[in-house]
């Protein structure tokens, strides 16, 4: 009899032992992995820049795809390159930094008073045209006449065109102490001056970015200039 109850144990062990294996079989974890919001990483790096020293400059974030676009102005290369540092985060996958050395960055407030003493100023080199023409009549020679033409159209109203922006920058450059030895590469599409090369001090590369601004119908200076000697 108790040989038999014996067997009747061992069977019912048998028999009911698998059910518990099989439910408590443990699920595959999960893999799901989510990416980073482009929001979330502009929103990010915003904070890293505003929460440094840089926070006096007016620098501006977008992130699209991954890729860290960053524009404005700061009074350093120094502070160029730290913006870049404080762009790199993780889900970043690259930082295209735009910013523009202006070594009067960041002496202004930022946000809308920047935005209108930038008004003010396209007001001011207006006004200075007149004046600019006088002195380029007397400075650049022979290339006055064209200057003082396309000058002349302008006023009448007649479009200013990116080949008119390009020859007036470089003639900006011309007897331009500061430059002496450079070799600047002058690029404009739709009015955005894109200035590369090289130049020989941070003076001349400040010099170089101003005075292209200066030149009339001029939307944005973008400096990708390095100092150092010209190349042979």
């Amino acid at each position: 009899m108790k040989a038999v109850f014996g067997s009747v144990v061992v069977a019912a062990v048998l028999v009911a032992a698998p059910v518990p294996t099989q439910a408590a079989a443990p699920q595959a974890p999960s893999t799901t992995t989510s990416k980073a919001p482009d929001a979330t990483l502009g929103a990010k790096i915003d904070k890293r820049i505003h929460d440094s020293s840089l926070k006096k400059f007016d620098i501006k974030v977008m992130v699209n795809d991954g890729v860290a676009t960053l524009t404005g102005t700061v009074g350093t290369e120094a502070d160029r390159r730290r913006a870049a540092q404080l762009a790199t985060v993780d889900g970043v996958s690259r930082v295209d930094n735009q910013i523009i050395v202006d070594l009067n960055a960041g002496t202004a407030a930022k946000g809308t008073t920047g935005k209108a003493e930038s008004n003010i100023d396209k007001g001011a080199e207006k006004t200075k045209k007149g004046v600019d023409k006088a002195i380029d009549k007397t400075k650049e020679g022979a290339g006055t006449a064209w200057d003082k033409s396309k000058e002349g159209a302008s006023k009448a109203g007649e479009a200013i065109t990116d080949t008119y922006i390009k020859t007036r920058v470089h003639s900006k450059f011309l007897d331009e102490d500061l430059l002496k030895g450079s070799d600047i590469t002058v690029d404009v599409n739709d009015h955005v001056v894109t200035l590369t090369g090289t130049v020989p001090t941070a003076a001349g590369r400040a010099r170089a970015i101003e005075e292209a601004k200066k030149v009339e119908g001029v939307h944005q200076v973008i400096d990708r200039m390095t100092i150092g000697p010209k190349k042979p």
